[in-house]
């Protein structure tokens, strides 16, 4: 009786490590880079010389394989990506020949920590640090919509994520799911220049603004003579550095006509938003990432640098998916805040409010 144990139990482990071999076989078979470019994007989300560069970029970070059976790095990135792309595991399996879910599951962490090295997210995650770069920054803003000084637009934007097991009232948010807040500020071209998502959904866009270190960057500058700005919704508070709309505008005023054109301009954020979630649909509200804040956070990060990429390499972009607004929210809100700025806050504004309307007919 033992014997014939044994020989099953032998014969079971044969038969499990020739389909190991098999499906490292059939991996190999499976060249993803011989798909034509369109398809290669539609499943990955950037073109082939995007990959490279990744490639490059996380070779250095990856384990190379040791055995036979393992992964290769290019598999490991491209599952991940699919992954991003698409928020669903089973996909990502079909497509990505004979990978187990814990195999999967290893590679997504560490793709995802490898893109989320200190070295990567400073070479592709990049806040205008010189003057000569913010004087770019802000040309490409005056060249595109007519307004001037501005150095960025930023807003916040949920992801949604599995219900966590530490804190749990504080990634609640006020749509009634489980969510990071993650802030995000962007220029004219849809590149992000600084994101954060360490704060869970019950944070307002201000709170997490208020805790931002680009904050006490644009605050530094404001204070040595240098004069940019941010633009943001009515959540934020109307300062120096922040612009932000004037609500309830007389028809026909210098302030609606500041507003109108605020709004045009910081709409680059929101379409920002809308490409980065299309783009990578793990981020989508309907498609909840089955991890803990800390990874999906890391997986925020590791999209953002992706989506910069893809920019880089002239991906062409998806058509945004509409999110529900928070105007309404945040426009009362807003009252509460604009009540306890003082004028001083109100007088760059209203000088570019000026500005703004002696120079409207060249616009």
């Amino acid at each position: 009786m033992s014997r014939a144990f044994l020989l099953a139990f032998a014969d079971e482990e044969r038969k499990r490590s020739l389909s190991r071999i098999q499906k490292r076989r059939l991996r190999d078979c499976n060249n993803s880079l011989d798909l034509p470019e369109k398809e290669f994007m539609a499943n990955f989300r950037v073109n082939k010389s995007g990959f490279q560069q990744v490639l490059a970029e996380l070779r250095p970070f990856l384990q190379r394989a040791q055995r036979n059976t393992a992964v290769a790095i290019e598999l490991k990135i491209l599952a991940v990506l699919n992954f991003y792309a698409n928020g669903s595991y089973q996909r990502s399996s079909s497509f990505i020949c004979n990978m187990s879910q814990p195999t999967f599951s290893r590679c997504l962490h560490e793709v995802t920590d490898a893109l989320n090295v200190r070295d990567v997210l400073l070479k592709y995650i990049k806040f205008p640090s010189t003057q000569q770069e913010r004087e770019s920054t802000m040309r490409v803003f005056m060249e595109k919509f007519g307004f001037p000084g501005v150095i960025g637009c930023i807003d916040g934007t949920h992801v949604a994520i599995i219900r966590p097991t530490d804190h749990e009232e504080a990634f609640f948010n006020r749509k009634h799911y489980h969510s990071l807040n993650v802030l995000l500020i962007c220029d004219a071209n849809l590149q992000i220049l600084h994101v954060d998502a360490s704060y869970g959904g019950a944070s307002h866009d201000s709170f997490v603004w208020n805790q931002c270190c680009i904050k006490s960057h644009l605050e530094g500058l404001e204070r040595s003579g240098e004069h940019c700005w941010l633009l943001g919704d009515s959540g934020y508070a109307q300062r120096p550095w922040m612009m932000t709309p004037i609500l309830e505008a007389a028809v026909g005023s210098p302030e609606e006509h500041y507003t109108t054109l605020h709004c045009k301009v910081r709409n680059t954020v929101e379409r920002c938003i809308g490409v980065l979630k299309n783009r990578w649909r793990c981020l989508l509200a309907h498609r909840v990432l089955h991890y803990d804040p800390v990874t999906v956070a890391k997986i925020v990060n590791a999209c953002v640098v992706l989506h910069n990429i893809a920019n880089i390499h002239n991906v062409p972009l998806p058509e945004p998916e509409s999110e529900e607004s928070d105007y309404l929210e945040q426009s009362q809100i807003s009252q509460q805040i604009r009540a306890a700025a003082n004028l001083d806050n109100s007088r760059t504004r209203d000088i570019l409010v000026q500005r703004l309307w002696n120079t409207r007919t060249n616009l």
